[in-house]
């Protein structure tokens, strides 16, 4: 499928998805969404009674505790008649990104194996890694302040007037706080085909780093396993092209399922929310763009227009991983050396997700404005940076964002229970954040390729998509 067809495709299945999934919302699922409201509701109130009493020994009381296990069966089974209904649909974007996880892994490793192994030098390698950092730690801060000057601005969780749910109801989302050794465990692999086998992306870039300088060290011995990994990268590579072909069906599968799950009428109730953010998000486009204009001059709006179709796949699947196999092929014919592109582009889907970073100041903000917490420019800035740490290392997460958000609201006295406001507009927020995670680090991988000197004229060699 030519470049320009598979743009095509992709754009139509996106706008087909919306038309589809707020058809299918309005005359399957709509049923289905008034069940589950009623039974919140009715949870709620239940709740509330049940706060209130004193005696709990009482019959009253046990028959409210009756009515509340009754309604939450019913919330349940409908939640699960909801997914059944949309499978037919979630199937497609699950192929897909099966199909793509499949390949990721076995791509990051015989990728950097192979270019640590052309770098040789470890001096080399430790220079291109300290300059990677340094570029990751800057767009991280840059995000989160940008995340926060802007919440402070727009001020949404006052202007939306939502109503808050109990602070003593728990959301479901598992906190997380990392811990020294969680992260050291996160990073450095206890078995690397388990590594493998979790498309855990960060303990595989350890290991293919000592892989990589072990083979240019051993010398010519080392020259047949950099062939066979390079033969391999370019089959995994032309595996990838066949996977591509599924993406406009991936795309109508993930919409369709967004849409008909929600509803449009989500986007009323969110829309002050969902507009300042995704305002918010196009401003960090500008800074990261702007950042790499000094750097690459004019290119910069090649390499932006070349890498379209993966920032549409990410946006579409909510996940910047299903485009990591198309942004490293297209930053490959952009001109940045094999060697550069598959040591950064690893590493920023661990340390790089511009997106997510702005997106956890602003909705932390978000949710203590919504329960009128006023916090000191010294309180957010404390909270800044306790994201910042807290964000490292947990790609691959589910909804990682709102883990860590999790985890940090409560250190600052906000009800976790907030979160509530978040979960039902979360994958719309997550399409913006994952394609604002995929040009950061295509930007990232050619900005270092730059400073290194090893960014060489645009190609169209590699092989076609």
């Amino acid at each position: 499928m030519q470049k320009s067809k598979l743009t095509l495709y992709i754009f139509i299945a996106l706008v087909l998805g919306v038309i589809a999934g707020y058809t299918y919302n309005a005359t399957v699922i709509n049923n289905i969404n008034t069940t589950i409201s009623a039974a919140e509701v009715k949870i709620k109130t239940l709740d509330e009674q049940i706060a209130v009493s004193t005696d709990t020994t009482a019959i009253s009381f046990k028959a409210l505790k009756k009515e509340r296990a009754a309604q939450a069966t019913v919330r349940k089974d409908a939640d699960k008649a909801r997914e059944d209904k949309l499978e037919i649909f979630t199937i497609l974007s699950d192929v897909f990104l099966r199909l793509i996880k499949m390949i990721v892994a076995p791509l990051v490793f015989t990728t950097l194996v192979v270019g640590v192994a052309k770098v040789g030098d470890i001096k080399a390698v430790g220079r291109i890694g300290g300059k990677t950092l340094l570029w990751f730690l800057s767009a991280t801060l840059v995000s989160l302040l940008l995340g926060m000057m802007l919440v402070n601005f727009f001020r949404p969780g006052e202007a939306m007037h939502l109503p808050l749910p109990d602070s003593h109801l728990s959301t479901g989302i598992q906190k997380t706080a990392l811990s020294l050794r969680d992260f050291i465990s996160h990073v450095f692999p206890r078995s690397f085909v388990e590594s493998m086998a979790n498309n855990e992306i960060l303990q595989i870039v350890v290991f293919a780093l000592f892989f990589g300088v072990a083979t240019a060290a051993i010398g010519e011995k080392g020259d047949v396993v950099v062939k066979a990994l390079d033969a391999i990268a370019h089959v995994i590579l032309k595996i990838t092209g066949y996977v591509m072909q599924l993406a406009p069906l991936a795309v109508f599968g993930a919409i369709t399922a967004i849409i008909a799950k929600q509803g449009l009428g989500i986007l009323s109730t969110y829309a002050i929310f969902i507009g300042e953010f995704y305002f918010s998000l196009l401003l960090l486009w500008l800074v990261i763009v702007l950042a790499g204009f000094f750097v690459l001059k004019g290119r910069v709006f090649n390499l932006v227009s070349r890498i379209k179709d993966a920032i549409l796949i990410a946006f579409s699947t909510s996940t910047s991983e299903a485009a990591y196999p198309k942004v490293l092929l297209e930053l490959e014919r952009f001109g940045c050396k094999d060697k550069i592109v598959s040591f950064v582009l690893p590493l920023g889907y661990s340390f790089n997700l511009d997106g997510s970073m702005m997106y956890m100041t602003f909705a932390s903000l978000f949710l203590a404005q919504s329960y009128n917490i006023h916090l000191s420019f010294q309180h957010q800035l404390s909270m800044l940076l306790v994201l910042m740490l807290t964000s490292k290392g947990i790609a691959g997460v589910p909804r990682a964002s709102l883990v860590v958000i999790a985890g940090t609201v409560s250190m600052f006295n906000i009800p976790e229970a907030g979160l509530a406001l978040l979960i039902g507009i979360d994958p719309l927020l997550d399409m913006g954040r994952s394609a604002t995670n995929v040009l950061g680090n295509a930007m990232a991988t050619a900005v270092v390729s730059k400073w290194e000197g090893e960014l060489g004229p645009q190609s169209e060699d590699a092989a076609e998509l």
